[in-house]
């Protein structure tokens, strides 16, 4: 099976509820989708959410000019990603090189387990076990944290995430005794995410004193690649501490983890390097026992987190399920699980697709 044809195309579809961090909302999601088109009449699909508008066109342009040299070659995605790598190596792979990198890797992915009738996660060897999901929440007020946790909670959720980091700590607080009031009689998971607000001193101070929340994580406490900063912290407080969404490949990973900076792991399978650089970042973490939870793409992290031996949680941000046939669905357990059809869980729904356009 060889490459015969890349298609793409960029959509801004709406999320259900804007999401709120420190630096704005989020209200819509860049998406740059490939399609791959192989000589055997099976296309592999996939997005990448490019967090800017601006980010779109580049991207969608790397991929262009990638599809054209990667024509003919085989259906291999360790061998097109070493390609692909080689030809960014002086410019670096991180930034709109790694994002159109690991699009390609992961579309690809999704050829092979079409090509094999078999969902992803049964073509990596792993059975198509639910993981626990999260509700991962923007930064808001505490009573319309209040209002989304109840209304999560009727969906299935028993586990949120928040972004904090209110100018004053108190709001935190606030926001956190809301979700836990919200939740009364629940036995819920719940954790904080900083988002990189703050620097290390600041942030084991604040740390401190939502330890008595017991929570299961405190997210990027400080900035993504201070590593030192991280672990600082992760020494100055007994809330554990969660970083990765920002690596961009294993090397990235590895440093951090020779740091000593987090108790747990966040790859995201486009800053990682795709299904690919997920398999290598899974391995590491297996090698020192450390929990790994996913960061966005749930409908292809649902099928990464049964092949990854130290999974932990499934991050639910939906950014795609507008444009999607089959939208990641939360069970009343709390779980979610891979979809059994064939491939990685993207079929695209057409006419949204175009409604969206962008």
């Amino acid at each position: 099976m060889k490459i015969k044809s890349f298609n793409i195309s960029c959509v801004q579809p709406p999320l259900a509820i804007p999401h709120k961090t420190a630096s704005g909302t989020i209200s819509a999601a860049p998406l740059v989708l490939l399609d791959i088109e192989t000589n055997s009449g099976i296309t592999g699909s996939t997005y990448v959410f490019v967090y800017t508008p601006m980010a779109l066109k580049p991207v969608a342009g790397l991929l262009a000019d990638l599809g054209g040299m990667l024509s003919g070659h085989d259906v291999a995605p360790r061998e097109v990603a070493s390609l692909v790598q080689s030809k960014f190596r002086l410019a670096g792979n991180q930034g709109f090189a790694g994002m159109a990198a690991a699009a390609i890797d992961m579309a690809l992915w999704d050829c092979l387990a079409r090509a094999a009738d078999l969902p992803l996660c049964r073509l990596l060897g792993a059975l198509p076990q639910a993981s626990r999901a999260y509700d991962s929440m923007g930064q808001m007020p505490p009573d319309e944290t209040a209002r989304q946790v109840e209304a999560s909670m009727k969906a299935g959720y028993r586990a949120f995430k928040v972004k904090a980091g209110h100018p004053d700590l108190s709001q935190d607080e606030q926001v956190i005794e809301a979700m836990l009031s919200a939740a009364a009689g629940e036995d819920i998971w719940l954790a904080v995410d900083f988002n990189q607000a703050f620097n290390p001193v600041i942030s084991i101070d604040r740390a401190r004193r939502l330890e008595r929340f017991e929570l299961a994580w405190l997210e990027e406490p400080a900035r993504a690649e201070d590593d030192a900063g991280h672990a600082r912290v992760r020494a100055g407080t007994s809330i554990p501490i969660q970083t990765g969404e920002n690596w961009w490949g294993v090397a990235d990973m590895q440093r951090s983890l020779d740091a000593g900076a987090s108790d747990h792991a966040m790859p995201d399978v486009m800053k990682i390097g795709g299904v690919t650089g997920w398999q290598d970042a899974a391995a590491l973490a297996h090698g020192r026992a450390m929990p790994v939870s996913s960061h966005l793409f749930t409908e292809i992290s649902a099928h990464l987190m049964p092949a990854t031996p130290t999974a932990h949680m499934l991050e639910v941000l939906d950014v795609a399920g507008a444009i999607l046939t089959d939208p990641v669905q939360i069970s009343a357990d709390g779980t979610i699980s891979p979809t059994d059809q064939p491939g990685s869980g993207i079929n695209w729904d057409r006419a949204a697709i175009e409604k969206y356009s962008a």
